[in-house]
């Protein structure tokens, strides 16, 4: 005499007959339901999370700090161009702007706006003290400048190179200056 073996499947009413949940169907089908529910609680977890905070870092400076336009090898406080120059040692590039070319500049135009850029650079940082305000986890660009924001008198020093048409707010694309 041959053992014969029972196949009853659950359909979800009442309880499972012993002969189905030793057979392995009331496993197989609760498996992708526990998959899915543990699915939905990670992402509970992760979708409470608050979004990361933007970290600013501001260094006050002393209105004694006097700036010259740089030249020769000696780099100190001095004035690059229209949105770089160095302080103490450190090269400083104004993070929220783009000012025309000088090294080269591509037309006659651009050499102009840009000199003046570079005078007003100048002007506004011997205007008395400011501060440089990193925004973001990106501290230096591409050629190791520091990025930062410069506030002087409550205003953004790049806001008023744009207010007097010298910069552009800085969009991540070089856009040229020629006519």
């Amino acid at each position: 005499m041959t053992a014969r073996r029972e196949n009853r499947t659950w359909t979800g009413i009442g309880t499972p007959s012993s002969a189905s949940i030793s057979s392995g169907s009331f496993h197989s089908n609760t498996a992708p339901l526990l998959v899915f529910l543990g699915l939905l609680l990670v992402g509970a977890f992760f979708s409470q999370r608050p979004a990361p905070v933007q970290q600013t870092e501001t260094v006050s400076i002393t209105a004694s700090a006097q700036f010259t336009l740089c030249g020769g090898s000696r780099r100190v406080n001095c004035v690059v161009d229209g949105d770089t120059f160095w302080l103490n040692g450190e090269k400083i590039r104004i993070a929220d702007i783009d000012t025309p070319e000088l090294s080269p500049p591509r037309c006659e135009t651009e050499r102009q706006l840009g000199e003046a850029a570079k005078r007003e650079l100048l002007a506004q940082l011997n205007s008395g003290g400011f501060q440089l305000t990193k925004v973001g986890a990106r501290d230096t660009d591409r050629y190791g400048r520091k990025l930062r924001t410069v506030i002087r008198d409550g205003h953004s020093v790049g806001d008023v190179l744009i207010e007097k048409g010298l910069a552009r707010r800085w969009d991540g694309a070089r856009r040229g200056w020629c006519a």
